[in-house]
């Protein structure tokens, strides 16, 4: 059985990539390897702790994942394929809040970019807190980690996943909104 290492929890977008990537290529059994960083997935493969690879390299409105390229820059990989999957970005919160109750919000870097319009219209007097991932930010709210009050930006996945409800969904700015996702495999 193959293994894929991803940039990314359960429930995170590069999961729902690394079955793209898994179909791409007849990759038909498999179990994904949950490593949330590039420089832990690109590690994994110098390593031979898995087989692939899977890691974000840009979104239409985000732009470069900046963890991504330092990665690249210090491990030695070979690029299988570059392809690109939907990322539809939602506001998440514990059950029974109200998109008015939260008072601040978490997630990645690049999901915070890409949803800028809509938290600078109805977020701009709340923090916006920066995580390693989205799919571990919807993980950690449903797991008391974060403030009760805290909403975080992820993917539809993780409120079914985690036990949140959607508060917002679709928040992203673009319509069709697009992250370049890269399959590496080791040298």
């Amino acid at each position: 059985m193959k293994s894929i290492g991803i940039q990314g929890g359960k429930g995170s977008f590069s999961e729902q990539a690394a079955k793209q990537f898994a179909i791409n290529h007849g990759i038909g059994e498999y179990n994904i390897v949950y490593q949330i960083s590039s420089e832990s997935v690109l590690g994994g493969l110098e390593s031979d702790q898995t087989d692939y690879g899977v890691i974000a390299m840009e979104n239409a409105q985000g732009g470069v994942v900046i963890e991504s390229v330092e990665a690249l820059a210090n491990y030695r990989c070979s690029i299988i394929e570059m392809f690109h999957i939907t990322v539809d970005q939602n506001l998440l919160g514990l059950s029974g809040m109200n998109v008015g109750d939260i008072t601040e919000i978490h997630s990645h870097q690049q999901a915070l970019r890409q949803c800028k319009d809509f938290l600078s219209e109805f977020f701009w007097t709340r923090p916006l807190i920066e995580e390693d991932d989205t799919a571990e930010s919807a993980r950690r709210l449903s797991e008391g980690k974060l403030p009760k009050t805290a909403g975080v930006i992820a993917n539809k996945a993780c409120a079914k996943l985690y036990g949140l409800d959607i508060l917002q969904e679709s928040i992203h700015d673009l319509k069709h909104n697009l992250t370049l996702f890269l399959g590496v495999k080791k040298l």
